[in-house]
């Protein structure tokens, strides 16, 4: 049975509505302050605790043995996505840097990377740095907001490091989760050059963010774009939907920041690969990915000739986010001291922390930032060769009563153009198919 985390409930309606001036924008939200962003997994409803270490044995882990599987470790997502290819050839995010803007704080998140690492024998980042820009909210178990939130470190830090094993990571924590604290360290992260490559694994409905918000916002994301910076957002859990202001239901709606045209939204699938090989088998949408079209921005230029709807669609890419073919994480804040927790998760979160790491790759590869690549990867799509996509081509992202959108042949409103294969993207992405060349528009 769905339901809504503390976070999603703490959210404040606000009133004061004003039009938005940017010419990009086709209209104004309806909400006027800050509200709390909803990170993209909630702990309540994706989560599902396997035990802590050594307590669960040793890997393989029973869901990964089943068939098909219901979970997988890094060495089968690295391969079911083609990413251990490029880590053999010593592709490995080395020289590069992901930033990861989470809320709040996780008190274990050093040990839980460390234990992470050991289980899967993955080698340490170069540099793993946390900082807190307005300084650290003490963190408080009880309260359920603070708790989703610190399982969405390990998730996002876990698994970037586990697609990018050789990138620094610097994670940059907000004191709250309110957008417009959230907006101001990801600024903090931009003006201060610190790193290639965002992952922004949390958003909310388009009404709820103010005007004055998303001008903020859409600047920063644009200063991001000069700086060569790669920007990532999950596109939400609900389905079609995201919840209303006030948390207590669903209506229809793009996330933001997702729905940036600056930024590539990343949304979700029901992977099917083999759970101790990973060999890729089928993808489906999962039906809480969320995506649709936005009612703030027009059709970027980059999506002409892909989807006529006049808005700007989400999601732009997809990863597996399906709890059911859940990826294994280590969190520790509700075992004892002592002990690493380890669970299986979902949630659109994963994608947006793992497309990261696949960024560091390509900048490493390719000797140089990509920044906004949304242009490169729907030129890819469109090209005459195999656009290093996974095609995803069935299901839909109906959910709670809420009409979506169906997977189909090409972009759709809820894989958007699909799964990495990761080598040949990134060698579309790093222009060394013949093919290549990178750059981004916001026309249409």
């Amino acid at each position: 049975m769905f339901s809504f985390s503390s976070s999603a409930r703490a959210l404040a309606a606000r009133a004061g509505a004003v039009a938005v001036a940017l010419p990009i924008f086709i209209g104004g939200p309806v909400a006027g302050a800050a509200h709390a962003m909803v990170p993209a997994v909630d702990s309540s409803a994706q989560y599902e605790s396997m035990g802590s270490m050594p307590d669960v044995g040793t890997t393989p882990f029973p869901c990964q043995k089943t068939t098909p599987a219901t979970c997988f470790g890094p060495a089968q997502i690295r391969a079911a996505y083609d990413v251990q290819s490029l880590l053999d050839s010593g592709v490995t995010g080395t020289g590069r840097t992901i930033v990861i803007v989470d809320a709040f704080q996780s008190p274990t998140i050093q040990k839980d990377l460390a234990a992470f690492d050991a289980l899967w024998s993955i080698p340490a980042p170069p540099a793993f740095n946390i900082l807190a820009p307005d300084g650290l909210t003490p963190f408080n178990a009880a309260d359920g907001n603070q708790l989703n939130w610190s399982l969405e470190i390990s998730i996002d830090v876990e698994w970037a490091h586990a697609i990018a094993p050789g990138a620094r990571i610097e994670l940059v924590l907000a004191k709250n989760s309110d957008d417009t604290e959230m907006l101001k360290v990801t600024k903090y992260a931009i003006d201060h050059n610190l790193g290639d490559v965002i992952s922004q694994s949390f958003g909310e409905a388009e009404m709820c963010a103010s005007a004055g918000l998303l001008r903020n916002q859409h600047r920063v994301f644009s200063a991001a774009g000069e700086r060569g910076i790669t920007l990532f957002a999950s596109s939400g859990d609900q389905g079609a939907a995201r919840p209303t202001c006030d948390g207590t239901s669903l209506v229809m709606s793009a996330s933001t920041p997702a729905s940036d045209p600056n930024v590539t939204g990343v949304g979700g699938t029901h992977l099917v690969a083999d759970g101790t090989t990973g060999t890729y088998q089928s993808e489906a949408a999962w039906v809480r990915s969320g995506g649709g079209f936005s009612t703030i921005y027009r059709r970027p230029g980059y999506q002409a000739g892909v989807q006529t709807n006049p808005h700007r669609g989400v999601p732009d890419v997809a990863f597996d986010a399906d709890s059911s073919t859940g990826l294994i994480v280590a969190w520790s804040a509700l075992v004892p001291p002592t002990k690493v927790g380890l669970g299986k998760v979902g949630g659109t979160s994963i994608g947006s922390a793992a497309w990261s790491g696949l960024v560091a790759l390509a900048d490493q590869s390719g000797h140089e930032r990509l920044g906004q690549i949304n242009a490169s990867l729907y030129g890819a799509a469109k090209s005459k060769t195999h656009g290093g996509f996974h095609d995803v081509i069935t299901g839909n992202n109906s959910f709670m009563g809420i009409t979506g959108f169906s997977a189909a042949v090409g972009w759709d409103a809820t894989t958007g153009l699909g799964s990495p294969q990761a080598k040949k993207l990134l060698s579309r992405l790093s222009g060394r198919d013949g093919e290549g060349g990178h750059g981004d528009g916001e026309g249409g």
